[in-house]
């Protein structure tokens, strides 16, 4: 009975691997509750199925059920679908077959007394922990290929030392069992370690991916926040504008008054100086369209007020169609941190200036950004464009916005250079960029 309830067991952590690499690389296109009710009575078929012992049937029942699976509840084809019902079960076919070749190489005597529960556990425990590990190995490669919106974090594997050791912790326990008769009590300790272990790798990595899901919504929140207020800004700016120029039609007749009578008195200079300082007002002026992407426009008029507002000369060549590719959250990132960056080198320079471009290189997919900004030192320390002086007031937050424009960089095959003219007293920053369809497929 005991052995019983443990296969079933083990056909629910075959169960949680599943659904951790599925939704590691696929798009779910019901509600969790949903899938994870699917998936359940699923592996409860296959489990009482399985009790007949028939090898074939329960092969060719995993094959199924989990194509099926894939094919119901993630946005994949049926030949992706097939495809990886096929990987994950010639994963876990070859993982029991390695476990059971190597506990019978490593104890000669652990398959001896089948009927001992205790070592039927432990082969069972290993050979899921050995099937994890290599799933979730194949699903991270697979996911970084696809060079997801996600980016790949290489730091996670340091998590496996948590399984490698559970794997040295079980084996330990494979010759204990093999070298001396243990007590009943004693034997139910050592399965219920084997369990726990199992247990706490599921429970670490789930964590894991949970932190990671919350840290990418909470990148996403600020991304879209900084957008809103680049909108917002813009918005403002334009509504501040039309109010100004209202204000100065109303007026217009009383300006008009004036010139009359200053050409009574026959005073031409003051007519013309007059007349020069109506027409070189900024309330005539049309508002400032800078590029053809809407968003892009609004971030850049943004950060152009605030060099007016800081006396720096702001010059901006944006091409037409050279930013499409970019989506909405990569725009804010990329130019915002580029140009608050270059505010911050400008703000102690005599006659500051910032001059930025994007252009298309002639005959090819990529996109050039150059940006040169005023700066009195050169700010890359001890000649690693990997990290910049910073004169901001909170220094935890120093560096993440290189880091972010390096993701981009390094999501569209480009490349970014950085230097410093001492003769010029100017930093330069170029970001080549390969262009890519807008509409790009899953894969």
């Amino acid at each position: 009975m005991e052995i019983i309830i443990f296969y079933f067991f083990s056909f629910m952590i075959e169960a949680d691997i599943l659904i951790q690499y599925s939704t590691c690389l696929f798009v779910r296109r019901k509600k969790l509750g949903n899938t994870l009710f699917m998936l359940g009575i699923m592996y409860v078929s296959m489990f009482f199925v399985s009790l007949f012992n028939v090898k074939w049937l329960n092969l060719g029942l995993y094959l199924l059920l989990n194509f099926i699976f894939l094919v119901t509840q993630y946005q994949v084809k049926f030949y992706v679908a097939a495809f990886h019902s096929v990987l994950i079960a010639a994963v876990m076919s070859m993982c029991e077959l390695f476990s059971y070749n190597l506990m019978e190489r490593f104890s000669p005597n652990f398959f001896a007394n089948v009927e001992q529960y205790n070592n039927t556990i432990i082969f069972i425990l290993f050979s899921k922990l050995l099937f994890f590990i290599i799933i979730f190995v194949i699903a991270h490669i697979l996911k970084h290929q696809k060079k997801t919106m996600q980016q790949f974090d290489k730091s996670i594997f340091f998590l496996f030392l948590i399984p490698v050791t559970t794997v040295l912790i079980m084996l330990t326990f494979v010759s204990i069992n093999d070298q001396y008769a243990l007590a009943p009590t004693l034997n139910w300790m050592v399965s219920l370690s084997a369990i726990l272990l199992l247990i706490s790798n599921l429970f670490v990595f789930g964590l894991n991916h949970y932190n990671q899901r919350k840290s990418h919504e909470y990148t996403e929140m600020q991304l879209l926040l900084q957008r809103e207020s680049n909108l917002t800004e813009y918005y403002k700016m334009v509504l501040s504008h039309s109010e100004n120029q209202s204000i100065l039609i109303h007026d217009i007749k009383k300006h008009l008054q004036s010139i009359e009578l200053l050409n009574e008195q026959d005073n031409r200079e003051k007519i013309t100086a007059y007349i020069q300082q109506l027409l070189l007002s900024s309330d005539l002026k049309e508002i400032s369209r800078i590029c053809d992407n809407e968003l892009l426009n609004a971030i850049l008029s943004r950060y152009k007020k605030q060099c007016d507002d800081k006396s720096i000369s702001f010059v901006a060549d944006i091409r037409i169609g050279t930013c499409n590719f970019l989506s909405e959250q990569e725009l804010t990132s990329l130019y915002c941190n580029l140009l608050e960056n270059a505010i911050e080198a400008t703000e102690s320079v005599s006659n500051p200036y910032i001059e930025i471009s994007v252009t298309e290189k002639e005959n090819t997919s990529f996109v050039v950004l150059s940006l040169i900004n005023s700066c009195m030192v050169n700010p890359i320390l001890g000649g690693d464009q990997n990290e910049l002086t910073s004169h901001k007031a909170d220094k935890q937050k120093h560096g993440f916005g290189l880091k972010s424009i390096r993701k981009i960089v390094k999501k569209y095959n480009g490349d970014m250079q950085m230097y410093y003219n001492k003769d010029s007293l100017t930093f330069h920053t170029i970001i080549t960029l390969k262009k890519v369809n807008a509409l790009r497929g899953m894969a």
